[in-house]
């Protein structure tokens, strides 16, 4: 017993060590380069999936052995390690430092809140859309950081509200000397204890339900744009490091794709949890007494107070706000597709300004633009290069890095031909059932891997089989990657549910069940989004000229 918990407890090193020594009989047989690729791929893939290592550490892994096996020189792999996509981040995280120093996030998840009421119902509601909102642009782990205390305060107001009320009744019920009335009011307690249990359980269950609400809109929102989530960073870079030719991903309609997707999600899930926590009767959501319980009460007192708190809106508030929407308009009509966009103002150099070009655009501005006025005794900008630090998320970079080194190898080995040749025959099952499995797949490992390791794992080997089978490759990647968000069943899966889970209202079970429907609602409505307003927009149902044919020698996908 004693040898295996010493095992457990250095299961890390274990993995380490024999993962390549295990696979070393590959390189050591076969000794092609499609096979010493393939032996840093299967390597990698097992550390990212255990996190033995740091899965930043992990995507060192090509810049060592590439070199190493001949298959691509230090500086041609060093070379893939930074692309389009670092400064597309970089350029939003400038943005999101300045919306986080000025609680220009707080602000507009109170005001959310605010509008939609204090009903428990439409509380959850008016958390999950602030939370999905905001996820839109801030990271899925900052929003959940940021909202969670919020509704932490909401819940112990609502506790507190109902004990007093409770202890109130309690006294009106048996704070009599008559003997006799007291008797009767003894007897009238007891039945009053079980009702009093029933509210709690009650007021226990909208404490999960709401802690659950916002881990999953955190999520669901940050699907909804290209810059939401790190996993639609690496899609859209790796779709153009694969196919250069390919200029049919932008911000815009990645929206126009995946907005209504985020909103039907948002909205079922919202359901799911309503009925699992709050009960299926919608009926109070929509009716008209005027005279709020003692819990909705102190619910709207908590959420005025914290808004009260913030003050009136700043100029630091104004100003990072109009860059914000400056931001998005620019990225809308870069090349909206249904119309002339900016960029072909400069027709001689077609391709060459990104929605990266207009993030770094608008992120350097927040270090020129003083923060406070010329009579201020200390001059500061919006944001400074230390408050930028803290909130980039430098192990993603090298994470994507790594992805992007791994992919180029997998082309110059020729390891993309090979299983490329191997999948063929998956040909002669239905798109749609191919598109399934690949999205039940990726969920269900998402839920134990974390998501940009298992989308970086995932697209190399989908490229493949959509060029084996002569399936448009944005038919197959844009549900994948879209399904790889959906970690919804333990704390493990995402920060944002180890965020809320850390607060203690929630079991690892609670998690399970409402997180099942919630990956069930999402798979399916994916699903439906990808097989009807999806075809049009990106034109699946064909094969597309910039995608190389089967066999082709310059076929880029793994």
């Amino acid at each position: 017993m004693g040898f295996l918990s010493a095992v457990w407890s250095y299961r890390s090193l274990v993995i380490i060590t024999l993962t390549p020594l295990i696979l070393l009989p590959l390189p050591l047989l076969i000794n092609d380069k499609v096979a010493e690729c393939a032996f840093t791929l299967l390597v990698m893939a097992v550390y990212w999936l255990t996190e033995a290592m740091p899965i930043s550490v992990t995507a060192l892994l090509p810049a060592l052995l590439f070199p190493l096996f001949g298959i691509m020189k230090s500086s041609e792999v060093a070379s893939v390690y930074f692309k389009d996509f670092h400064l597309l981040l970089t350029g939003v995280v400038c943005l999101a430092t300045s919306i986080e120093k000025w609680n220009l996030h707080k602000r507009i998840a109170l005001k959310l809140v605010i509008l939609v009421g204090v009903n428990p119902g439409w509380l959850m509601l008016g958390f999950m859309f602030s939370s999905a909102f905001l996820s839109m642009w801030l990271s899925n782990t900052s929003t959940a950081a940021m909202v969670m205390p919020i509704v932490e305060a909401v819940i112990q107001q609502i506790l507190n509200a109902e004990s007093r009320v409770s202890v109130q009744r309690r006294h009106e019920l048996v704070g009599t000397c008559n003997p006799g009335l007291q008797l009767e009011g003894e007897a009238r307690s007891l039945g009053y204890i079980e009702v009093l249990q029933g509210h709690y359980r009650k007021d226990h269950l909208m404490c999960k339900g709401l802690s659950l609400s916002i881990a999953y809109a955190s999520t669901i929102g940050g699907i909804t744009t290209l810059t939401g989530t790190s996993t639609n960073l690496i899609f859209a870079e790796q779709i153009n490091q694969y196919y250069p030719e390919c200029n049919c991903v932008n911000f815009g309609n990645w929206f126009i794709m995946c907005f209504p997707i985020s909103i039907i999600v948002l909205l079922l899930s919202w359901v799911w949890l309503h009925w699992m926590f709050l009960g299926f009767d919608f009926r109070s959501l929509f009716s008209c007494r005027k005279e709020k319980s003692e819990r909705e009460k102190a619910t709207a007192k908590v959420i005025e107070e914290e808004y009260r708190a913030l003050g009136p809106l700043r100029p630091q508030e104004m100003i990072t706000l109009v860059i914000f929407m400056l931001m998005v308009l620019l990225w809308f009509t870069r090349n909206p597709g249904f119309m002339p966009g900016w960029a072909s103002l400069f027709s001689n150099f077609e391709g060459y300004a990104t929605d990266a070009t207009v993030a770094i655009l608008l992120g350097l501005t927040l270090y020129i633009i003083p923060a406070h006025k010329p009579t201020h005794p200390k001059f500061e900008t919006l944001i400074s290069w230390k408050e930028f630090q803290s909130c980039m998320p430098w192990e993603i970079g090298i994470l994507v890095g790594g992805g992007f080194a791994l992919a180029e190898g997998t082309k110059v080995s020729g390891l993309s031909a090979w299983v490329g040749s191997l999948l063929t025959p998956l040909g002669s099952l239905p798109s749609w059932l191919i598109i399934t499995i690949t999205c039940i797949l990726t969920t269900s490992v998402t839920e134990v891997a974390s998501n940009p390791a298992t989308i970086t794992i995932f697209l190399p080997i989908l490229t493949a089989l959509s060029e084996a089978i002569q399936v448009n490759p944005l038919y197959i990647l844009i549900p994948t990657t879209l399904c790889t968000s959906f970690a919804f069943l333990l704390p493990v899966s995402n920060p944002p549910n180890a965020i809320v889970f850390t607060y203690g209202h929630i079991t690892v079970m609670d998690m399970v069940k409402a997180g099942l429907g919630v990956n069930i609602i999402g798979v399916l409505v994916v699903l439906l989004a990808v097989t009807t307003w999806g075809i049009p927009l990106y034109d699946l149902n064909n094969y597309p000229s910039w995608a190389p044919l089967p066999g082709a020698p310059n076929s880029t996908a793994v």
